[in-house]
């Protein structure tokens, strides 16, 4: 598996021309340490040469001294230079990791619905902590080291040719033997990262559905699949790790050849009268200061065999598009909204998104007209601003794949969908979400304030408007009743919110929203009479010169709707105004109010 280079500086440029101050700090001092080594044992032969010729004890205190600063200041430029990459590696790591997770929140709903989010936490953390070292060593460790190399080489040619030659000819034997060996290990290291980010996906689906795993007698089945995983990892790793020891195998060897090396010049040189015993000295010294660069250069290079998997499989995360346009330009009408759908398609499979692919392509293709694939089948209606609509079918009827086209989570194959008159593919996508407010059965609360549970973060909402809302719902006892108010963080038992309570917050989000379409989607299923109850005065203000869409099984839920639509199999049954329906005894509505929603929806 091999990755051009341009895709390696692409992210480098990327992530580090956003510090390029620290770079550049890091790079002087880097090259600073690496100068300073190939000058001290300068120094020290000077030393060993004046102290055999039995020189002046002023110079070999001026040489110590000298040779002791030189070794000080190299060790803080050492520092430094650690001091700096670590921070280099941090800010460019976080920054890909906040890149990652916007990108990933901008996809659409098919994206996330064919991925656990143990495996997305992987790929966005796991791959990007692999490349820490990447964004902070590995260009300027590799130079540096290269310029440390060229340095040393320099020195031994002046120092005598003879020598010079046979080091650089070791030399390059070292490099091209562990560059050929580079990409050894690559594709273990690749089939690793995807099954540690399986195992995640793994572990954040079964411990979110603890509960019903122990209810239903399969934690010997989890169990089993669990094992199943770690023993595919062990044997992955065990691959990647032999492979990669190879390069370490190799890099003793060639340094055990070259000492030999340096050995058989020195003594030949030195019996040849053509250095001195201090230069002999340099010889040896520069040859075992060239295990370092060595080293370094196959560090990094094994480093890279794990972070080029990791490159590759954020490079291809990068690369999925979301099948939604951003939208136009046509902003939503500020006031109650008008929804139309005209001649309304949709299937969930019109494609698949291929992550791990190395083409990465968006395949897409529209499922026959007679094939049961179609969740919703030419779909049109008219509901004009303020009035309210029940929508009714049973359970895999389309009733929520209707709701998710309103909020462009997807987009149909055929027709067109308006909310105001505007085409929902004309809109801003980022403008729906506050033009359009959803209420489910499933609430989802977060580890934060009670106030940012209800804002989102949008500070244009002060505590009065908040208030105002928890009051409406009846929700200002348990308000008072928190520590810090508005202020208290709701941890993982939510501060001991009822389910019920926790549906009140979401309405009160959508208050809080104050948008032009209020939908509900089951939005009271899970609530006990008496709380349900509570809310049926807070629906009605919630509605108040509002469009909405209530889904329901219940009949009370639907007695304020002005329009019923019944859906069956994607198919719309039935649609028109509620007091005609009721009336006409032929009407599908009219039966299943003598029959019983519940009995006949659920």
């Amino acid at each position: 598996m091999k990755i051009p280079l341009k895709q390696y500086w692409n992210l480098l440029a990327d992530y580090l021309k956003r510090q390029r101050g620290r770079v550049a700090l890091l790079a002087i001092a880097l090259l600073g340490s690496i100068g300073l080594q190939i000058v001290n044992p300068q120094v020290l032969s000077y030393f060993i040469d004046t102290a055999v010729a039995s020189g002046s004890q002023a110079s070999l205190f001026a040489a110590a001294l000298l040779f002791t600063g030189v070794a000080l200041v190299t060790q803080v430029l050492a520092v430094a230079a650690t001091y700096l990459g670590e921070n280099v590696a941090w800010i460019a790591t976080n920054a890909l990791r906040a890149d990652l997770a916007e990108h990933c929140l901008k996809l659409d709903l098919s994206f996330h619905k064919s991925r656990p989010p143990g495996e997305l936490v992987e790929r966005i953390d796991g791959d990007a902590s692999t490349l820490s070292r990447f964004f902070s060593q590995f260009i300027i460790h590799v130079l540096g080291n290269i310029v440390l190399l060229f340095g040393i080489l320099i020195v031994l040619f002046v120092a005598d040719w003879r020598a010079g030659l046979a080091l650089t000819f070791f030399t390059v034997m070292a490099l091209s033997t562990l560059i050929r060996l580079r990409s050894l290990a690559v594709p273990y290291w690749a089939a690793l990262r995807q099954v540690n980010a399986e195992f995640f996906g793994f572990l954040g689906e079964h411990l979110a559905g603890t509960e019903d795993i122990r209810a239903n007698g399969a934690i010997s089945y989890v169990m089993y699949r669990f094992y199943g995983i770690l023993r595919r990892w062990r044997r992955l790793y065990h691959k990647a790790r032999l492979a990669g020891t190879v390069l370490w195998g190799t890099t003793i060897g060639l340094f055990a050849i070259g000492n030999a090396i340096a050995f058989a010049v020195g003594a030949y040189l030195w019996n040849e009268g053509g250095i001195t015993i201090g230069e002999v000295y340099l010889l040896f010294h520069y040859t075992n200061l060239l295990r370092e660069p060595i080293e370094q250069i196959r560090t990094q290079l094994e480093d890279l065999q794990q972070a080029e998997a990791s490159i590759y499989r954020i490079q291809d995360l990068f690369q999925v598009k979301s099948r939604l346009s951003v939208g136009g330009d046509q902003p939503l009408p500020e006031r109650a909204l008008s929804v139309t759908f005209e001649n309304v398609s949709f299937s969930y499979q019109d494609g698949a998104l291929r992550i791990g692919s190395r083409e990465n392509l968006l395949s897409t293709s529209i499922p026959n007209p007679q094939s049961s694939e179609w969740v919703l089948q030419n779909i049109s209606f008219s509901l004009p601003p303020g009035h309210v609509l029940g929508l009714l079918g049973r359970t895999g009827s389309g009733k929520t794949t209707l709701v998710r086209l309103l909020l462009r989570l997807y987009d149909p194959q055929i027709g067109t969908i308006r909310l105001g008159g505007v085409a929902t593919d004309e809109t801003p996508l980022t403008e729906l979400p506050q033009r359009v407010g959803l209420v489910t059965q499933d609430v989802q609360l977060f580890q934060t304030s009670v106030r940012h549970n209800l804002t989102f973060f949008n500070s244009q909402i002060d505590d009065k408007q908040i208030f105002h809302a928890l009051e409406v719902l009846g929700l200002s006892q348990w308000l008072y009743s928190l520590p810090n108010g508005l202020d208290t963080p709701l941890g993982p038992d939510s501060c001991g919110l009822s389910a019920g309570q926790a549906q009140l917050l979401a309405f009160a989000r959508i208050f809080l929203k104050n948008p032009g379409l209020v939908i509900l989607d089951e939005a009271s299923s899970r609530l006990d009479p008496t709380t349900e109850n509570l809310i049926e005065q807070a629906v009605d203000k919630l509605l108040e010169g509002r469009t909405g869409i209530i889904i329901a099984h219940r009949l009370a839920t639907v007695q304020r709707a002005d329009r019923i639509m019944i859906l069956e199999n994607g198919l719309m049954m039935e649609y028109g105004v509620c007091e005609d329906l009721r009336n006409d005894s032929n009407s599908r509505f009219a039966r299943l109010l003598k029959t019983g929603l519940t009995d006949v929806l659920v």
